[in-house]
């Protein structure tokens, strides 16, 4: 499936059982999610892990504050980066798409590897 279209995303740095962040893109009504171990890469030739995760709702965008000991995710949740994306291509095992962020700015992709949840998250060489 390849279509142009556009949406928001957000990052959020969240110190749970260990420090990751939740790269969250808004698509088909929800937003679909990764848990990133590492900070997401701002140059290009960095690639990360990007672990999918759960959809959570669109409620979740603007979330910040700490979860409580003895719920899922417990620890503090903070907005690391957030702003607007333009989808350039999607397929099963590939995502492409710009973001246009505070910290984040530029082509990136997410591609699938190793099983159903393994992604890597990286950003494209400019030409």
């Amino acid at each position: 499936m390849s279509a142009v279209s556009t949406g928001r995303f957000v990052i959020q740095r969240h110190q749970a059982t260990r420090l990751h962040y939740d790269f969250r893109l808004e698509m088909d009504g929800v937003l679909k999610s990764w848990a990133v171990p590492k900070e997401p890469p701002k140059e290009s030739g960095v690639k990360r892990l990007a672990v999918q995760v759960e959809d959570h709702e669109l409620s979740y965008m603007d979330f910040e504050g700490t979860i409580p000991e003895g719920m899922y995710g417990a620890g503090k949740v903070e907005i690391w980066d957030k702003g607007v994306y333009t989808l350039k291509h999607r397929s099963k095992d590939k995502i492409v798409f710009t973001l246009q962020g505070k910290r984040l700015s530029g082509d990136y992709v997410l591609v699938r590897f190793k099983g159903d949840k393994n992604w890597l998250l990286f950003k494209k060489k400019t030409d």
